[in-house]
């Protein structure tokens, strides 16, 4: 898990979001509204296909526009086993850790595979890929 996770505002652009994403050298964020709830994850490919393919302007789009329903989160105390069955369920590479209501962390495709026999690590891959 990587602790201590940097989120991007509701209320902030797209454009605010690639530039975390570059200073932190990652790929994804978690959207936070103005109460520090989570509200989704915003990745830089949802950035290129929502904002870029669509021609709209990345300093005119809310982070907190590109939300998607409910987040999927596990929670701080998780084994590997659950992270892999909620991965592979909503199909995604990236989750965000609750400890209450308190975002805690991020848990990505990676740590999951570095904590799972080898052959748990193929089905993780093919039922997030598929």
């Amino acid at each position: 898990m990587t602790p201590d996770a940097t989120c991007i505002g509701s209320n902030e652009t797209a454009l605010d979001a690639t530039q975390k994403m570059t200073e932190l050298g990652v790929g994804a964020l978690p959207i936070c509204g103005t109460n520090k709830k989570l509200k989704g994850m915003l990745t830089d490919r949802d950035i290129v296909v929502k904002v870029l393919g669509a021609g709209k302007d990345p300093a005119q789009v809310k982070a907190g526009d590109l939300a998607q329903g409910k987040a999927v989160t596990i929670g701080a105390d998780e084994e590997a086993e659950s992270i892999l069955r909620t991965m592979s369920r909503h199909k995604v590479r990236r989750l965000p850790v609750i400890d209450g209501h308190t975002l805690v962390g991020i848990v990505a495709q990676a740590d999951v595979a570095r904590a799972l026999p080898d052959p748990k690590v193929g089905d993780l891959l093919e039922a997030i890929s598929t």
